[in-house]
């Protein structure tokens, strides 16, 4: 009899924060060993949370365990809200737990926005990230500097207060954000060109944007697409979707089909560079 899937709620403590990272692990064979068995990491962005847009619908559907956490200071774990290097030392944290209270390697890395930004890092600069075989970068930025395509609008409270404050809605919770001239300063400096000498060569990569993001331009998706597709054995494919905008409001479902079927293809070695399902007529 098959074993029936589990999601389990882990709490991990921080290495370098005092602070509890909250993610849900879920299990395809919960009663199975997994030492040495693959993991599917799944990674929110900026003011997101591990249930968010598509990622938990993704989780419940990938053919493999997969783990989706709150960096520090979002939803449930605990700590202050960080920037692009705190996010890294977050996801290095999870990674080592997770080998050494389970023994799992990481297989495939999926983020949206910034968590595309960490993961792809984390790709290039840990020992375990060369090892992994997969990722998918779901509305990346490249070009950091446009992040102050925004400032105009932050000008005004920064003079008066030193910071731009708003309130937002994560997870069904009224959240207060802090934006001060130096969060900007520090993301424009995150280094994203690493991707072209440091991006593991057998990776196989999906970036996927909508054509109506008005956060990250969507030609960032073809830089990326630049960036990664001339590498070999490890492949990059690209598909845009119409109409979406920067977290595929109405459209998540059409994110994770796409995932999967990637997935599909890349186990069954039918992945070409390019773009994804050239040659297939589709819905016009």
């Amino acid at each position: 009899m098959a074993s029936i899937r589990k999601s389990t709620k882990l709490r991990i403590p921080h290495s370098q924060d005092d602070c509890e990272l909250v993610g849900i692990l879920e299990q395809l064979a919960p009663k199975e060993s997994t030492k040495g068995r693959k993991l599917a990491l799944i990674l929110h962005g900026v003011l997101g949370h591990k249930d968010y847009l598509f990622q938990k619908r993704l989780a419940l559907c990938f053919p493999m365990d997969s783990f989706r956490f709150d960096f520090r200071g979002n939803h449930e774990s605990g700590g202050k809200m960080g920037g692009l290097v705190e996010w890294a030392e977050d996801l290095v944290t999870i990674v080592s737990y997770l080998r050494n209270t389970y023994g799992y390697e990481i297989d495939v890395v999926v983020g949206h926005s910034r968590g595309s930004l960490v993961g792809m890092y984390w790709l290039c600069t840990s020992e375990e990230g060369q090892r992994a075989r997969a990722m998918v970068n779901v509305s990346g930025r490249y070009r950091m500097h446009r992040v102050y395509d925004v400032a105009e609008a932050y000008k005004e409270q920064w003079g008066a207060k030193g910071y731009y404050e708003r309130t937002v809605t994560v997870a069904r919770q009224a959240v207060v954000e802090r934006i001060y001239p130096r969060d900007l300063e520090e993301a424009s400096q995150w280094n994203t060109a690493i991707v072209w000498d440091k991006f593991p060569g057998q990776i196989d990569v999906l970036t996927i944007h909508g054509l109506a993001d008005k956060t990250v331009p969507t030609y960032d998706a073809v830089i990326y697409s630049r960036a990664l597709g001339a590498r070999t054995p490890g492949t990059h494919n690209l598909h845009l979707i119409e109409e979406a905008d920067h977290n595929f409001i109405n459209r998540q479902d059409e994110v994770v089909d796409c995932i999967l079927e990637w997935w599909d293809a890349l186990n069954q070695g039918r992945l070409k560079a390019g773009i994804l399902m050239t040659g297939l007529r589709g819905k016009l």
